[in-house]
């Protein structure tokens, strides 16, 4: 009987792999996305059996196409949760050969490890939730940032933080950003949306009212919405903030204390779980969004 191969260590046997369209594909989607677990990788590509799929990544990890990035190993539920995957060289070389180059990114992460991988990895995995989501709807489209760079204003692509919204003294970056294209009735409407992924490591407020806080960032989203610094820095006619947390309870109190604060903000939608951090969350846009004193909204419509 064969060895079991580690999940944690490359041990190249040498295997020829023959490159098969889904092959090229699943590499597609790990240049876009970054990271992304075993369950959206087969989301994304097929796969009639989830054990041969497994197989067939587990080849392509040892033979130097694909990455298992170290910074998941360090967590004590690792050896249960699905493997997550990056791109490794050989699967860029081969994108490259196919292609002539990579996809266009739908985030802003550089190469290379990151210091907050779980925040990183969480805010792939809620934009792949999303962009699954609009996958199996003729009536919704998703809008990658690729997409939304490419129709800014000529100072926003030239800038080296082009996602960065500033005004005066306030300044954010969000998470992500990405928009929804929604077609209906012959007309098209859209929605641009900045991503928070909240997975409760940083503090709702400080006291001192100094230093980072959601809270505070989410303040100085209002002051930059009121300016419509979207419009002057995107290009934008909206953009609505979602706020995703890994708690219900966590969510109810940032909700609470913003809504102190500011009061109604129709702007601001909140959302709580954690499922989509090891499998692709459907529900994601038809499921309320949470707002301050105002009715929940799904999005997808």
């Amino acid at each position: 009987m064969a060895q079991r191969r580690s999940r944690m260590v490359r041990k190249k046997t040498g295997k020829r792999i023959a490159l098969t369209p889904r092959d090229l594909e699943l590499f597609r989607v790990l240049a876009r996305y970054h990271y992304l677990r075993s369950t959206y990788l087969r989301a994304f590509v097929g796969g009639a059996s989830e054990t041969r799929f497994k197989e067939r990544l587990g080849d392509l990890f040892h033979e130097g196409f694909l990455d298992r990035p170290e910074e998941q190993w360090r967590f004590a539920d690792c050896r249960f949760l699905p493997v997550v995957y990056e791109l490794g060289k050989g699967g860029r070389d081969a994108l490259l050969r196919a292609d002539g180059g990579l996809p266009d990114a739908v985030t802003w992460l550089g190469d290379g490890a990151h210091r907050q991988f779980e925040h990183a990895h969480m805010t792939c995995a809620v934009l792949a939730s999303i962009d699954l989501a609009t996958r199996s709807r003729a009536d919704i489209r998703f809008i990658p940032w690729s997409e939304m760079l490419a129709k800014a204003p000529e100072s926003t692509r030239q800038s080296t933080k082009p996602f960065l919204l500033s005004y005066e003294n306030e300044s954010v970056a969000p998470d992500a950003l990405f928009g929804l294209e929604y077609r209906q009735d012959g007309r098209n409407s859209f929605r641009f949306f900045a991503l928070e992924a909240d997975r409760g490591t940083m503090p709702i407020s400080r006291a001192s009212g100094q230093g980072t806080s959601v809270l505070a960032k989410l303040e100085a989203y209002s002051a930059i919405l009121t300016r419509e610094v979207h419009r002057t820095s995107l290009g934008v006619p909206n953009l609505l903030v979602l706020t995703v947390t890994t708690d219900q309870g966590r969510c109810t109190e940032v909700i609470r204390k913003f809504g102190e604060r500011v009061g109604e903000a129709p702007q601001f939608l909140f959302q709580a779980g954690s499922d989509y951090l090891t499998h692709p969350n459907p529900g994601i846009l038809s499921t309320p969004w949470v707002r301050l004193r105002l009715a929940s909204l799904c999005v997808d419509i």
